[in-house]
């Protein structure tokens, strides 16, 4: 029973870890799922003449809520943010997400820079920061052509 007892805790603490890793990577699939709605979307209903702009910037409103809507549901997003620049040939899409904090204070007991000594790099420094600093910023960014829909042929001139 003693086994037990002295056991439970450090389950506990496994099973927390756990369950944080598997939040994190449902969360960048998700933004990888929003990420190429978010540019399919705006490939396919943006317009390439500038007098639609605001037109778009509507799109751009609409889409932004949906992907909000979509990224928050059941994650640990605090912050949801979507960028598109226009470019000659592609439009830039970014979907930028700051997480919560994980909530595992019991590891930030020990300093950096002692938990994070010789045989550990860079990955232990990031992990550190993201279990003791607060969330971290995760970004996906899709590259997308600036039209993929037909447009109806004519003839110069029959106008």
């Amino acid at each position: 029973m003693t086994e037990v007892v002295l056991l439970f805790p450090i389950f506990m603490i496994i099973a927390f870890l756990t369950i944080k890793i598997f939040q994190l990577l449902v969360l960048v699939q998700k933004m990888e799922i929003a990420s190429y709605y978010a540019g399919r979307r705006w490939q396919l209903e943006s317009h390439i003449n500038v007098g639609y702009s605001p037109d778009d910037q509507k799109l751009k409103q609409d889409i932004e809520k949906v992907v909000q809507g979509y990224i928050s549901s059941g994650t640990d997003a605090r912050q949801v943010k979507l960028d598109i620049e226009r470019t000659q040939v592609w439009n830039v899409v970014t979907i930028s997400v700051e997480t919560r904090p994980p909530g595992l204070r019991l590891f930030c007991k020990y300093p950096k820079q002692t938990v994070c000594a010789y045989p550990y790099g860079d990955a232990c420094v990031n992990g550190y920061d993201y279990i003791c600093g607060g969330g971290k910023k995760l970004e996906v960014v899709k590259y997308v052509p600036n039209r993929d829909r037909p447009i109806q042929f004519v003839l110069p001139g029959l106008q």
